[in-house]
């Protein structure tokens, strides 16, 4: 069972961060047609392309825009670039329409997310494994193929019932997506797009609850591919932890569209009438201490988060 250790400080202050974010979020709905609309759209492409980069697709973020929007053919790129792109992309807009339609996190649901993802691709697209196979570099080989459907059967009991436990009987739906996410990777189900469509279905999970969807940028790819490897040896926290701070951020962009103290700035903005230096607020950003998103490789945070930040340390 996949569970984050009680004395752990920083995780229950992001939880009680990303609680405070979803109620001021909810004052906001509905918003504008317009404004979700926009929003879609740009999570549609920002998740294509970094799920896809994750998995060494050559694609660049505007060369992915460009196929998505135009359908032409980037010159020099491989085919199957291009048919990872538009699988990606549909298989986003797929999570978005289950989601709505409260469809349940079940085999046909986990099986057609992957056929979308992998339709041209694989010639088992959207059926689980019926061989064993090997990750090449990785340490832990996945279970043997007879026990996969045995396996998934877990783990949907388990997310049907939000991986409850006797002692933490309201498991936090973060921490239950974390555990998703690892989980249908450690069993490997498919062949092939195991990552992909872990991250599709961590999405639908957190859009069903209501939160966001979450995109992990290819910036991340080592930290995340050690996170998995350790919660594969049995320490979930860095995993629990790497989604949470996902999620986190995804809102923190969220409320920036309200704009005024929630607006993003660059740091080094910030600090100029901070009482802390530029590089002290992007150690505490790293660190999650700091309410703060990176773009463009860039730490940006609201003058909200600094005050608040500030507050906390003065008390």
């Amino acid at each position: 069972m996949f569970l984050m250790p009680k004395n752990h400080p920083m995780q229950e202050k992001l939880l009680s961060r990303i609680s405070e974010k979803m109620q001021r979020i909810n004052l906001l709905r509905p918003l504008p047609a317009d404004v979700v609309k926009r929003l879609h759209k740009e999570m549609r492409l920002l998740h294509t392309y970094h799920s896809n980069a994750i998995e060494g697709n050559t694609l660049t973020l505007s060369e992915t825009k460009l196929v998505l929007e135009t359908g032409i053919t980037i010159g020099g790129k491989a085919l199957l670039d291009h048919i990872e792109a538009t699988n990606n992309a549909r298989a986003f807009d797929l999570i978005e329409d289950l989601a709505k339609g409260s469809r349940a996190i079940d085999h046909v649901t986990i099986q057609e997310i992957h056929e979308v993802v992998t339709a041209g691709i694989l010639t088992d697209s959207g059926r689980y494994r019926t061989h064993n196979v090997r990750i090449v570099g990785a340490k832990k080989t996945p279970p043997d193929w007879s026990k996969v459907v045995g396996l998934m059967d877990r783990l949907i009991g388990d997310i049907a019932k939000s991986v409850t436990h006797p002692h933490r009987p309201h498991q936090h739906p973060v921490e239950t997506v974390a555990f998703l996410h690892h989980r249908l990777v450690e069993i490997h189900p498919f062949t092939d797009g195991n990552g992909r469509v872990a991250r599709l279905l961590s999405n639908l999970y957190l859009i069903s609850k209501s939160y966001l969807p979450v995109v992990i940028m290819t910036e991340d790819r080592g930290k995340y591919y050690r996170c998995l490897r350790e919660a594969d040896a049995g320490d979930p926290a860095p995993f629990t932890d790497f989604i949470t701070r996902a999620v986190d951020q995804s809102l923190t962009s969220y409320l920036a569209i309200s704009g005024g103290a929630d607006e993003l700035v660059p740091l080094k903005e910030l600090a100029d009438s901070a009482p802390y230096s530029q590089e002290y607020l992007s150690l505490r950003a790293r660190q999650g201490a700091l309410d703060a998103v990176k773009i463009g490789g860039v730490w940006h945070s609201s003058r909200r988060a600094v005050e608040r930040y500030v507050e906390g340390l003065q008390k």
